[in-house]
């Protein structure tokens, strides 16, 4: 069964070439993939011709303007309606793709399509979401920078959306849940998350919930699901890329540093290219937008073909295991069962008069 994706030809540092190297690459990785690209004529047009493989399987739509980081959201949703991302968007909102990809700005990206696409039923507000490598393998971290300002019953559907995502995606079927915290202690921390926390704790929805967590324990996956505001979340991922950049960085400055360090490169040749793989950000790119009617898949501005080789893999891996009914059903049975478990509050004990409990009675 064939899966078409919308593509934003026109988003990121290097577009069109990222998304057009990526789609050749997509090609060859997933056979049923179809493509609905989006963007400027003169500059798309010579690249696709160059990729055969793409000829048959891509359908192109000229557009006229192109949404840019300077561009402040509002501005998007009033203006820009020909522009590649608005239409890659309208392309899944309309059922002429199943999916969207886009290296664009994130502001924009995020607001066009919580317009468009609409979020699931018992979902306030979509969250970025996204795979981070630890001691202990891939896990879950949302949000990622979609919500600066939240409330505690934000932070309780990204939790909710994240146990989806790593049921689904990772295939855990008990998702350990933790709240990224300034401490573990229960008294650390604002309002906001505290109340967040009472919330997740009261509830037998997530029985493996474990409380706050510090920065520190995102590289232990100490829990399968770390959840976040999108402030906190979004500088966790910048100071992660960072800090993989600067080791790359140290790394190729001591090897550089004489010819024994140089001939020490050639005996441990496997383990840099391990260490080099597991670190490359690109292996990671392709956060998802977890909450809306439709799949939606940020791309890192900044990758290139490979990166968004793999923003596409998210989108097709989205699509395959349907993660939109996976969150629905989880919200459904999280509603259910809170208000179950209120009605049981408000039922009187066995050992108490619903007439004289309370009431002095000589």
């Amino acid at each position: 069964m064939s899966i078409v994706l919308a593509i934003d030809g026109m988003g990121g540092d290097q577009a069109p070439k990222i998304a057009i190297d990526g789609m050749a690459k997509a090609a060859l990785r997933f056979p049923q993939l179809r493509f609905e690209l989006f963007g400027t004529e003169e500059k798309i047009r010579p690249l696709l011709e160059q990729q055969k493989n793409l000829s048959t399987i891509t359908r192109f739509h000229p557009t006229t303007e192109v949404l840019t980081s300077e561009i402040k959201p509002t501005a998007a949703i009033r203006g820009f309606k020909d522009s590649s991302l608005r239409r890659a968007i309208m392309a899944v909102h309309q059922g002429q793709a199943s999916g969207v990809v886009s290296a664009g700005p994130t502001g924009a990206y995020m607001v066009l399509s919580r317009l468009i696409l609409g979020t699931l039923p018992g979902i306030d507000r979509p969250a970025i979401g996204g795979l981070m490598p630890t001691f202990n393998g891939l896990k879950v971290m949302l949000d990622m920078g979609a919500n600066v300002e939240v409330s505690a019953e934000n932070l309780v559907e990204f939790a909710i959306m994240g146990v989806a995502f790593a049921r689904t995606v990772l295939g855990i079927q008990e998702p350990s849940v933790g709240l990224l915290n300034i401490g573990t202690e229960e008294l650390k921390g604002n309002a906001t998350i505290k109340l967040a926390y009472q919330s997740l704790k009261e509830s037998a929805f997530i029985p493996n919930f474990k409380g706050f967590i510090e920065g520190d324990s995102l590289s232990q996956g100490i829990v399968d699901v770390t959840v976040a505001d999108g402030f906190s979340g979004n500088i966790c991922l910048k100071t992660a890329e960072g800090t993989s950049k600067l080791l790359g960085h140290f790394l190729r400055e001591g090897i550089e540093r004489s010819f024994l360090s140089k001939l020490g490169v050639l005996l441990a040749k496997p383990a840099f290219n391990y260490l080099r793989d597991k670190i490359d950000p690109r292996r990671y790119n392709g956060a998802p937008f977890l909450g809306l009617q439709g799949v939606a898949v940020k791309s890192h501005g900044g990758t290139d073909g490979e990166g968004f080789l793999q923003a596409i893999s998210v989108a097709v891996n989205m699509v395959e295991k349907n993660i939109n009914a996976s969150i629905s059903h989880e919200i459904l049975a999280f509603s259910s069962l809170n208000l179950t478990e209120e009605k049981l509050k408000n039922v009187p004990s066995e050992t108490s008069s619903p007439v004289t409990e309370g009431v002095g009675v000589s």
